[in-house]
């Protein structure tokens, strides 16, 4: 019997491996360019690998970057990312629901390890989902995103020097890359885009603010305005449907 289940466990683990090779392929290209710019920033090596080992989260690693190229203090660098992942209770509570009841070590341990891919995969899994699967997952797409950063950098020192100057302008471009398409699916997107642009923008050139600081306040305020305007359209529409 105990046979069995170590094998039905080795089962689980050996198919949340096979779920995440997409998600590890994916990933390469992204950590690459992460390890590269990494090094154009001023990190070192095992600064960027231990970044990629300790936050595991590609928007909130390249937001780093930009905050630390520009200066940016520490705690305005923790408290940007926090809000980008923010997502993330969310994500872990979903699943939660959705992964077989476990010891409370196992569950930090798949919190840690949820991305937007990963949960994707793990949460369209028909059925309760074994921790043996998400393990799997997780550990295939948390490899590759290590060992890619890693790999990113050592080419970076192969580059000339012109080229890897010019990286610095990738980072920007990335970011665009990202937005651009998110902005064309949705207007409420483009409302928070423009508005944290423009309060961004105001307080740089009116107040004592450090670029994290302003960020980070042009973030939340933005944020708070767009949910404000979409309660309101909301209730607006109800009493207009009564």
């Amino acid at each position: 019997m105990e046979a069995l289940l170590s094998t039905k466990k080795a089962s689980d683990f050996r198919q949340g491996l096979q779920g995440g090779v997409s998600i590890a392929i994916g990933y390469m290209p992204v950590a690459l360019t992460f390890g590269l710019l990494a090094r154009t920033t001023g990190l070192t090596v095992t600064e960027t690998v231990l970044m990629s080992m300790l936050v595991f989260a590609g928007a909130a690693q390249y937001i780093s970057l930009s905050l630390i190229a520009v200066g940016t203090g520490i705690l305005e660098i923790i408290l940007t990312t926090f809000i980008v992942n923010i997502r993330h209770f969310l994500m872990s509570a979903s699943l939660s629901e959705k992964l077989d009841d476990d010891v409370l070590y196992k569950k930090l341990g798949y919190a840690f390890g949820i991305t937007d891919e990963t949960f994707t995969v793990i949460s369209v899994k028909d059925g309760k989902v074994k921790t043996g699967f998400a393990f799997g997952v997780i550990l295939i797409s948390y490899g590759s995103w290590v060992v890619n950063s890693g790999i990113g950098y050592f080419i970076g020192e192969i580059l000339p020097g012109f080229l890897q100057a010019s990286l610095t302008i990738a980072l920007y471009a990335m970011f665009v890359g990202l937005l651009v398409p998110s902005m064309k699916k949705s207007v409420k997107v483009t409302f928070l885009a423009v508005t944290a642009g423009a309060l961004n923008s105001v307080l740089l050139f009116t107040t004592n603010l450090s670029n994290g600081w302003s960020i980070v306040l042009a973030t939340l305020v933005s944020a708070i305005l767009v949910e404000a305007v979409v309660v309101l359209k909301r209730k607006g529409g109800g009493v207009r449907d009564e």
